[in-house]
């Protein structure tokens, strides 16, 4: 199991996430937003907020085009 950085709050304090999440949460995200692969290997503001990934997550049940 990959484990990811997410970023747990505004005082930048880390957490981490199983790969599985985040992928999924990324799905979402680079549908919406774009291709921006470094938001889940860590290298890119220290991965996904919580409140993204449950917002990115929530989306992952709705149909693409809604």
């Amino acid at each position: 199991m990959e484990i990811r950085s997410v970023q747990k709050n505004t005082n930048k304090l880390q957490g981490t996430c199983n790969s599985l999440v985040t992928k999924k949460a990324y799905e979402v995200y680079s549908y919406v937003i774009g291709e921006q692969p470094e938001i889940i290997t860590g290298n890119c503001r220290g991965g996904f907020g919580v409140s993204e990934l449950i917002a990115f997550l929530y989306a992952s049940s709705f149909p693409k085009d809604e």
